[in-house]
């Protein structure tokens, strides 16, 4: 009885992540073309030097690997710089950027952004707690910004500008939600000639640690929400999405995908990665 027990939770889990993928934002572009026209090579440089500073000085790994942020300890100096580092991002035209200048801009954007809206509100126990009213569950949905001439939320720069134009999986791996259970945010801004490499690192990063791929106790695999949420991205069946962890995992979690590639379970922690917070 446990064990019907137990399974029939993991079936109800699963069934919700699939809910939970219907309420996301379709990749769907937006119609100003000027937030996604890329410009010909040299393009224009970004300064990211004051956000690669800011998580320099903030960022640092716990014991279990997950990057967390230092919000208590932000300085009013540093806050000020935050918020003069996004004013100068929403300054930039980005039909002057080539399409890796592009990437490495939305994503260095969303990520300030994301920290910005919680140092707004925190203390916090998750950023779904930063909400607009009792329909919302989270500021994904509140206008933070505006590029050339363009009101942005989060899902407007996440579903509506970089999955559309750039069709890179591994955006997943860079995009930043705060929470515990999302891949690293990193400890220094994303460069535009530097981007295969840190998503290649920061997609192993992710899949090898049990945020995003792990075998229970009883051998059971449980994958991230995040394969769920976006299956369309990683793959058109699970079978895919399996075949895609497993390109980027080490050798033991890669022979026991292959043994094992039913998903009994999607989890995911949305614990504010509050470096106060503790483990």
């Amino acid at each position: 009885m446990r064990y019907m027990i137990a399974a029939l939770m993991l079936s109800l889990l699963t069934a919700c992540a699939s809910v939970e993928r219907l309420a996301l934002p379709a990749p769907n572009p937006l119609q100003n073309q000027a937030l996604t026209r890329a410009a010909n090579p040299p393009g224009t440089k970004v300064d990211h030097s004051d956000w690669s500073a800011f998580l320099s000085r903030y960022v640092s790994p716990d014991a279990q690997g997950v990057n967390r942020v230092a919000y208590v300890q932000v300085t009013q100096a540093d806050r000020t710089r935050l918020d003069a580092y996004l004013n100068d991002l929403q300054s930039v035209d980005p039909a002057m950027l080539t399409r890796r200048q592009h990437l490495a801009y939305w994503i260095n954007l969303y990520n300030a952004l994301t920290l910005g809206v919680v140092l707004d509100n925190y203390p916090v126990a998750s950023i779904r707690d930063i909400t607009d009213g009792p329909l919302s569950f989270g500021p994904w949905d509140r206008p933070l910004a505006q590029v050339a001439g363009q009101d942005l939320t989060l899902n407007d720069i996440e579903h509506r500008i970089i999955r559309p134009t750039f069709d890179e999986p591994r955006i997943h791996y860079a995009l930043n939600c705060a929470a515990v259970g999302c891949p690293n945010l990193m400890d220094r801004a994303w460069q535009g000639n530097t981007l295969e490499e840190d998503f290649a690192a920061a997609e192993r990063a992710y899949v090898n640690d049990p945020r995003g791929a792990r075998f229970d106790d009883r051998g059971r695999l449980i994958l991230s929400k995040i394969y769920i949420w976006f299956r369309g991205d990683f793959g058109d069946s699970e079978k895919a999405v399996i075949a895609s962890i497993a390109q980027a995992s080490e050798p033991d979690l890669k022979a026991r995908l292959m043994e094992n590639p039913r998903v009994r379970a999607y989890r995911y922690n949305w614990a504010l990665n509050d470096a106060g917070a503790g483990s």
